[in-house]
């Protein structure tokens, strides 16, 4: 679920490709891309790309959001 839409939605850290798919809520993507990612080994990283610094932040290893792996 989208915080910016749902008051009461939660992060998680961490999530498997696996839950990511079957987690009842937990959109990250659609089940085809993740199916991708799943079978090359591509971490997905989900967090906010719009509030500032957010993205520096990501590539310096901050834990801003989720990783699916």
């Amino acid at each position: 679920m989208d915080p910016l839409k749902f008051a009461h939605a939660k992060r998680f850290d961490k999530l498997t490709y696996l839950q990511a798919i079957s987690e009842d809520g937990v959109q990250v993507m659609d089940t085809a891309a993740l199916s991708l990612c799943m079978d090359n080994k591509i971490p997905i990283y989900v967090f906010n790309l719009f509030q500032d610094g957010n993205l520096k932040r990501a590539v310096m290893g901050e834990p801003i959001g989720t990783i699916v792996q």
